[in-house]
Formats: C-alpha cells, structure tokens, sequence
C-alpha cells in the first residue's frame, strides 16, 4: 500500500527542515485539472505528499488505482479508509494512460489503496492499466507500488499471494515497490491488518519469479522506532533482496492519526543512507522529506 503522510494538519510546530514552499499555482492546477477530469487518482492528492508541488512542475505524478478508499486502517496515513470502496471503473486504466500522454511522462509509478474486498486483490488491475500505458505510451517506463495481496475473508494461503504477485511479476515493470513502513516491533500498531514478514516475503517473490526486476522497499521514521531496529530492518530487506530503499520523516495529518513520536535530524538521515548504501542497496533515497515515488525514475 502507497505510503503518506503531509505536514498540512501538523499540529505541532514542525522543524525547519521540514517547511518547503508548495510551488506554482498554475504548475499544480495543470496537473490537477488533467487528473481530475478524467476522475483518476493519484497519490501525491490523496496522500497530501509534501512533495508535490516539485514533482508538478516536473510534470509528473503517481497514479492511485481502484479508487481513493482503502480496506485497510493503517494509523499513519492519509488516504481515505473506513467505509466500503466504490466498485473498479472499467475506463480507468485507458483513463491512467490518456493522462500518462498528456503529461508526457517517461517514468510512471502505478501504486494503489488495498483492495482486499477484491478476488485477487486488484493484481490484474495493475497489469490491465500496465498495458493500456503501454499500448498508448511504448516507451514510458512502469513502477509499480503493490499492497501484500493477503486479505479479504478467511486469510488466503501463501500460494494465493504468490499468485497474485506473480500475475505482475509477468508484466515486466520496470521496479516492483512494496513498502514495510516501519520496524519489526511497531507493525501492529502502525499497519494494521499488515505484517513484518508477509511484506519481506512479497520482496522475496519478486526475486525468486524473476531476479532481473528491481525491488525496493521504504519506511517512514517517526514513530517511536530505535536505530538498532532500523538497522536491522535494513539487514532483513537486502536478505530479502530488496534492491532500493526509501527514508522519510512521518508527519501527522491529523489528531486521528498517531501522533509523530520523534524527527530526525538531515544529519541522522544522511547517516542511514551511508548505512543503508554500505549494505549494498544499489539505489537510496534518505531524507526527511523523501516519499516511496519521489524521484523514482532517476538513476542512484
């Protein structure tokens, strides 16, 4: 599941390395308007990304599929949850593709809310709006950020997830995400209905169906996590061969959602990505406002 959190709703006062203006109103509200007549979604929106406004004067975004509801309740993000999710538009991913081509975009990064309401937890849906972009857009590139695909009544076995990364596995994107937020310890409280392992297993999948796509993971630091548990989540992505790595600073949206228990220093965050290169990640973006999609298409 897509990763957010913004500043927007801080309600304490947020470090000065934390403030970054919002960028141009015209720059913003032409990709807003492409995104919004087509009744897509993206994340930057939905998640309220602090980071948007750069990635808008790019003239570039990340697309949310299957709707802006979540089945999930994971306590951090921003993204709408609690109630049931509208059914899947047919036009959606010929939509995605239309505005792939408006917005000229050479990288696209395809995430989505989970939908465990769904028989294969939307993975054909991913692999249907790869190839309506592809069909429109041969050479745009395909990032995918996936949820775990376990959910839904009576906990599906592990050949089910398997199956289901598989089916995007088979369509070649050019990086498969799957972020795992957080440290060992603060799964439950952090992603609920999620777990440590069952995330590190998608990465693992990913590998094992096909070596040569690139995987990447991210967490969100801030939420009560010690350096010793990052540094062993680190050790546990790379032997799951996880490839990429992702560091950001959580940010509170609101008072319903758990409050930011510390924020990391520029400093300690250049540290990690040391740490984290060291390790052997080949690709790592650390810093207190680095998001799963921000920059992806660009080389380490």
């Amino acid at each position: 599941m897509a990763t957010s959190s913004s500043p927007r709703s801080a309600l304490v006062e947020l470090p000065d390395w934390l403030r970054r203006p919002i960028g141009k109103a015209s720059e913003i509200s032409t990709v807003q308007k492409i995104i919004k007549q087509r009744q897509i979604h993206t994340i930057c929106e939905e998640g309220r990304c602090p980071n948007r406004g750069e990635c808008y004067a790019q003239g570039t975004a990340s697309f949310l599929l299957m709707g802006p509801t979540c089945t999930r309740a994971c306590a951090f993000c921003q993204v709408d949850k609690g109630h049931a999710p509208m059914p899947l538009d047919p036009e959606e991913p010929q939509k995605v593709a239309e505005a792939v081509s408006l917005l000229g975009l050479s990288y696209v990064v395809l995430t989505s809310v989970a939908r465990d309401d769904l028989p294969d937890q939307g993975a054909g849906w991913f692999v249907q709006t790869m190839t309506a972009i592809r069909n429109q857009n041969p050479a745009t590139q395909i990032e995918v950020l996936t949820p775990d695909f376990w959910g839904g009544a009576g906990e599906p076995s592990a050949d089910s997830q398997q199956q289901r990364v598989a089916t995007v596995v088979a369509a070649e994107p050019a990086c498969y995400n799957h972020n795992i937020e957080t440290v060992r310890r603060l799964q439950g409280v952090v992603r609920r209905g999620a777990k440590y392992e069952r995330s590190l297993r998608v990465l693992e999948l990913v590998k094992q169906l096909n070596p040569a796509i690139p995987t990447k993971s991210g967490l969100m630091l801030g939420h009560g996590e010690t350096e010793a548990e990052l540094i062993e989540t680190l050790q546990d992505l790379r032997q799951s061969g996880c490839d990429r790595l992702t560091l950001g600073q959580y940010m509170r949206p609101s008072l319903a959602h758990l409050p930011v228990q510390k924020y990391w220093t520029p400093a300690e965050f250049e540290q990690l990505g040391q740490t984290a290169r060291a390790m052997g990640f080949s690709q790592v973006r650390s810093g207190p406002l680095v998001r799963s999609s921000y920059h992806a298409g660009e080389e380490a």
